[in-house]
């Protein structure tokens, strides 16, 4: 998965790639050739005298040096330029793959998982292409050339290189091979860790009102424990391949010393000879030490690309259409047809056989006991999912047929969990039309009975909103959010419990202004609240995913018991009537 991730990220970076092989060729080559000349000063300088041969050799060596050292700066530039366009290519598309799911593939990885996935992991693949760039590039070719270099210098000493690399490589691969599982787990641990600190941010009130801050320590100490436990296991694989290679390597250059003496001794081989051969050990040792540091990062780097590429492979359950409609003849018509809905290995769908229709200038309000399948409901007209069974029609198109920019226009949605995003009042209100004027802006806060509260903040509509609008109250955001979709001005409006954090004061206030702006268009309000929506032209009750009654309140209250029992859960039988 790793190999097929980086085939299809680094493809169109192959000029810089190959410019950096070769200068990294140019920087190992002349690494190599040192050794060499320092064995010729030593032997035809310094042993004979003649320095001559010392000043031409080392200005030689100091030649070579330059060159080495600029190709080095060279190949780490180009290196660490390719790794970080690599990076930014795969969060780029991870981000874009996220953005493309629907509710059911977002719920099915989780929110932690799809952050850590596009950052740690990202960021693991990308230190793995640095570190592969700056040393493995160059590791195999010291290696090799060590060896052909050191066998030039003596055969008979090179058979120590016959004992020194395989107990080097096997030391090594089976180190490697019990770290790869650890490192899965670490991912899936950091997942955990994750997923707990998100909800104890997120959910800091309520752990605060339930005074549960001890329980959440203890649950963040026990996630956190699991990670450091991996990490511990982890670190003590990688604390035992230092030691075991650097063992290796101070045992053979006592070997080769020691034999080597005795070659000098015979006559068979020249003191610069021997050295050159030590450097050329302590080349091949050292590749060896890099292809190890590379070889530890391959595991980790290896999970979090099938991690990524899970991400990327997913296709999100709403596929947008492939001649896309990009105009409506009729404005504002919606017509739900025997609509069903289920979850993905769920025994029971959500819906069955909904069938409902919404027209411009009315106001359809849609009830119904907890879980009877209302918000998903509303989800499926601006493709939150997609049913399972039926047609949605917006102006009489399916849903499933019109470009995304069109649906954007033409259905505005205020959920039942109203999110505001770090910025401004302003901000946020333009989310859906990046053009509207500061007086739009200020209309609509007029309507959604929000512009008091506004007009008392420090900036007016300049005043900062913090992430999810955590610094203004649940009425305060839900007014805010409707007031977004009122900027947007669609064609039909989609009010998803959206009234429920506010007084009856200020919801009938609110009703009473939405109903004049929105008069030409569609309106469809799914509430709990019966008071909310006994005016409404139409009601549509819900009862286990069915639809079980239509028409006013009165209509309903003589002739439908389910509706009857909740306007009787909230209501007294006078104020019903």
């Amino acid at each position: 998965m790793l190999i097929r991730l980086l085939r299809t990220y680094l493809g169109p970076y192959k000029r810089p790639i190959v410019l950096l092989v070769l200068l990294q060729l140019l920087q190992t080559g002349a690494t190599l050739y040192l050794p060499t000349l320092n064995a010729d000063i030593i032997d035809d300088g310094v042993v004979t005298g003649d320095t001559g041969v010392i000043l031409s050799l080392g200005a030689l060596m100091i030649g070579i040096s330059v060159v080495q050292v600029v190709c080095n700066i060279g190949a780490v530039f180009y290196g660490a330029r390719t790794a970080s366009a690599l990076g930014r290519d795969v969060r780029a598309d991870v981000f874009g793959r996220v953005q493309s799911f629907s509710a059911r593939e977002v719920g099915r990885f989780g929110a932690p998982s799809l952050l850590t996935r596009t950052t740690n992991d990202v960021q693991q693949v990308q230190m793995l292409v640095l570190m592969a760039f700056t040393l493995m590039v160059s590791a195999p070719i010291m290696c090799v050339g060590g060896i052909v270099l050191a066998l030039g210098q003596d055969v008979r000493l090179s058979a120590v290189l016959l004992a020194v690399v395989p107990v080097l490589g096997i030391s090594v691969s089976l180190i490697v091979k019990r770290m790869r599982p650890l490192f899965r787990t670490m991912q899936e641990r950091l997942d955990g860790v994750n997923r707990v600190l998100r909800e104890q941010i997120t959910g800091n009130r309520v752990i605060r009102a339930f005074v549960r801050d001890g329980y959440e320590t203890e649950r963040f100490r026990g996630a956190n424990r699991q990670l450091t436990d991996v990490s511990m296991a982890t670190g003590r694989l990688m604390a035992l391949m230092f030691p075991i290679v650097m063992t290796v390597v101070n045992v053979s250059s006592i070997a080769v010393v020691w034999f080597g003496a005795h070659r000098i001794e015979s006559g068979g081989m020249e003191i610069g000879a021997l050295t050159a051969f030590l450097a050329y050990l302590m080349q091949i040792v050292m590749a060896v030490m890099m292809a190890t540091f590379m070889f530890m990062m391959v595991p980790r780097a290896e999970v979090c690309a099938e991690r990524i590429q899970e991400v990327l492979d997913t296709e999100s359950s709403v596929v947008p259409p492939k001649a896309p409609v990009r105009e409506l003849r009729a404005h504002g018509h919606l017509e739900v047809r025997e609509a069903d809905f289920r979850y993905p290995g769920a025994q029971e769908p959500v819906l069955r056989s909904v069938s409902l229709a919404a027209r411009p200038g009315e106001i359809t309000a849609i009830i119904g006991s907890t879980g009877s399948g209302k918000s998903t409901l509303l989800g499926l007209v601006p493709r939150l999912f997609d049913v399972t069974g039926g047609e949605v029609l917006v102006d009489g198109v399916d849903v499933r047929s019109l470009d995304p920019v069109l649906m954007a226009r033409t259905v505005g949605l205020v959920p039942q969990k109203p999110y505001l995003f770090t910025g401004t009042v302003a901000t946020n209100l333009r989310y859906g039309n990046p053009e509207a004027s500061d007086e739009e802006l200020w209309r609509a806060l007029e309507v959604a009975q929000a512009a008091d509260f506004v007009r008392g903040l420090d900036a007016g509509l300049d005043s900062p909103v913090a992430q999810g609008g955590t610094n203004v109250s649940g009425g305060q955001r839900q007014r805010l959010a409707i007031a977004r979709t009122l900027v947007q001005r669609p064609e039909i409006y989609l009010f998803d419990d959206s009234f429920s954090a506010l007084d009856y004061a200020t919801d009938a206030a609110l009703r009473t202004a939405l109903a004049a702006e929105t008069a030409d268009a569609t309106v469809v309000i799914v509430a709990q609240r019966v008071s909310t929506i006994r005016d409404a032209d139409r009601i549509v009750v819900l009862d286990e995913g069915r639809v079980v009654g239509t028409g006013s309140h009165h209509e309903l209250m003589e002739g439908n018991e389910t509706y009857r029992e909740i306007v009787l859960s909230q209501l007294t039988e006078a104020e019903a009537a």
